[in-house]
């Protein structure tokens, strides 16, 4: 009996020795997840951009880019309503993610003492520069829209011929919208020199006659766009209509239309079509009408899940395949370190995404890099304008001035 228990003692220790060996073997699933408004307003961003999300964690997974570990990163509608999306987040939590991809700038910002509270990092759709105010967890991806329309704000100063030029800013009405104004006016108050002479909230008019005669009769050469697509689209329709379009950068008696990110890129053209002409815009983001790697790699991305040319080519699925690449590239660093994927191994990790440890997904214009006290991801803006029915590069990347300068006023 006791050799008989001896054996059995040595069957379990040895089915126990095998069960510790095999453990760090498993599979780990790390779990994501993202809330966006792939219908409803600004879905015109958002479903490219959700699709450029799904395409690049599938990618990881299919091609084992984190080993036998994968990627789970469920996507839900939330219409751009910020109470489906407060849901959609509580949801998300009680399933166990690690990393949260957010969207607009009102949820971001509802959102704020939640994600502080759970101790998770965020990353979101929104660049708005109010959302890193105090906050410890949020990192914008690129630029902010502040960051953005003073690039612009810059390019129109060194651009302009003849005297202090006269602007006027044509804004969303929300907080996505009105967020950079401020912060241009700071710049304008800091030494550019340029004049605001308005600033227009657009409604849903389908008609900006009255609204562009009033900016020509006030002398206003530039209009800085901080909005989507589908106003600008009417705006300079209508400016065409009229004949007011500028041929040439800053012509004297026309108006020249420049704008952040949310506002261009090919599907402005779609919508647009030749009145988007001479549109000037900036981004932090490469474009597939310029060749490179990181288009050849968004381009076989879009058709490896079989989508279409329009989602292919679009800025917004380049935007969800980078923060999905950033996450990713981040729980790829934890793991490397030996350390357990965790929200705070991934915070920290993030924190450190900067120097030698920069990172540099291949589809933007520099590279990512956070820190402590620096949460807004890739720095540097490209100018691009429509020439031909396309958006092209206009001169080199650049940082802009202004942005430091006026961070203590």
């Amino acid at each position: 009996m006791k050799k008989q228990d001896a054996f059995i003692t040595r069957i379990l220790m040895a089915l126990v020795l095998c069960l510790v060996l095999a453990a760090p073997c498993q599979a780990e699933v790390y779990k994501l997840a993202l809330s966006l408004a792939i219908t409803g307003p600004t879905s015109d961003a958002g479903n490219p951009y959700s699709k450029g999300v799904e395409d690049y964690i599938r990618y990881v997974n299919d091609t084992k880019l984190l080993g036998k570990d994968t990627v789970e990163c469920p996507i839900r509608d939330d219409q751009y309503q910020t109470d489906i999306t407060k849901r959609n987040f509580e949801d998300f939590l009680s399933d166990g993610i690690v990393l949260y991809l957010n969207y607009s700038t009102g949820s971001t910002l509802a959102l704020k003492r939640d994600f502080e509270e759970e101790k998770i990092p965020v990353i979101p759709a929104s660049f708005h520069a109010g959302n890193l105010e105090d906050s410890n967890y949020i990192f914008l991806p690129i630029s902010s829209y502040s960051s953005q329309c003073i690039g612009l704000a810059e390019y129109i100063v060194k651009n302009n011929k003849g005297g202090t030029p006269l602007v006027a800013m044509f804004i969303h009405p929300s907080a996505f919208g009105r967020g950079p104004v401020d912060d241009v006016q700071k710049t304008v108050k800091a030494g550019l020199k340029m004049e605001i002479v308005e600033v227009v909230e657009h409604g849903k008019d389908l008609d900006n006659t009255a609204m562009l005669q009033r900016l020509l009769s006030k002398k206003v050469r530039y209009v800085i766009c901080q909005s989507v697509q589908s106003p600008v689209a009417t705006l300079i329709k209508d400016a065409q209509r009229l004949g007011v379009t500028a041929k040439t950068f800053g012509e004297e008696g026309k108006l020249t239309f420049v704008g952040a990110h949310y506002t261009g890129g090919n599907d402005l053209i779609e919508l647009a079509g030749s009145a988007a002409e001479g549109f000037y815009w900036t981004t932090s983001y490469t474009l597939t009408s310029e060749p490179g790697k990181g288009t050849d790699f968004q381009l076989m991305l879009a058709k490896k899940y079989g989508r279409d040319e329009k989602t292919a080519n679009s800025h917004n699925y380049t935007n969800g395949m980078m923060v999905a690449q950033t996450a990713v590239e981040t729980i790829r660093r934890v793991k490397e370190k030996g350390a357990k994927v965790t929200r705070e191994n991934l915070y920290k990790e993030l924190n450190a995404m900067n120097g030698a440890k920069a990172y540099s997904p291949g589809n933007t214009v520099g590279p990512v890099t956070y820190s402590p006290t620096d949460h807004a991801g890739v720095d540097t803006l490209q100018i691009y304008s429509v020439q031909g029915g396309v958006f092209k590069a206009v001169g080199k990347p650049f940082e802009p001035e202004y942005v430091d300068k006026i961070k203590s006023k």
